[in-house]
């Protein structure tokens, strides 16, 4: 059972949990990916609400949500497995099929065609509205220098010489599966 709620009444819920970890799940044609993301905004543009991700160009999250821009973002609620967090951020969707391994229970969602996560209950639904890379000039250089060495090679777990996409999703749908 799913109870929809105003995501706006559990805005400091979500960013506390953000700041911790949440997921953001993908989906192109069978594949279904979840990476733990700890950058995110909830707000409002264009009128509609939004929670924004931020995925760096080399991960194979970015892929998914360029071939399929929906997504959702898989929010503790509750007390929950933190080995869930754990995989998901430690592990990449080019090689590990993160929901096999950890056996998480995927609902369906009620307006796209990402499913949401049962054992991380609060549930944001998200349609792409906007995406843009991040221009590495307009960055601070404390910022740059911290977040994105150029010398770390990009191609393992926790590398950081590439930049972000910002994907702005719409929030088309957000609940608590009960």
């Amino acid at each position: 059972m799913k109870r929809e709620i105003d995501v706006f009444e559990y805005a400091k819920e979500i960013m506390q949990a953000v700041s911790s970890g949440v997921l953001l799940t993908t989906k192109t044609k069978e594949k279904v990916n979840s990476m733990t993301v700890s950058w995110g905004t909830l707000g409002i543009e264009w009128s509609k609400p939004i929670f924004t991700v931020f995925v760096r160009e080399n991960r194979f999250t970015r892929s998914q949500l360029d071939q399929n821009g929906e997504f959702t973002i898989n929010i503790p609620y509750g007390s929950f497995d933190k080995k869930i967090l754990g995989v998901c951020g430690t592990k990449s969707g080019h090689t590990t099929d993160k929901i096999q391994e950890l056996n998480v229970t995927l609902e369906p969602a009620n307006a796209i065609s990402v499913p949401a996560i049962k054992e991380l209950p609060l549930t944001l639904e998200c349609k792409v509205v906007y995406k843009q890379k991040q221009d590495a000039n307009a960055l601070t250089k404390e910022n740059r220098e911290k977040f994105y060495p150029q010398d770390v090679d990009s191609s393992f777990h926790g590398a950081n010489k590439d930049y972000h996409i910002a994907y702005y999703g719409e929030i088309v749908s957000a609940y608590i599966i009960e």
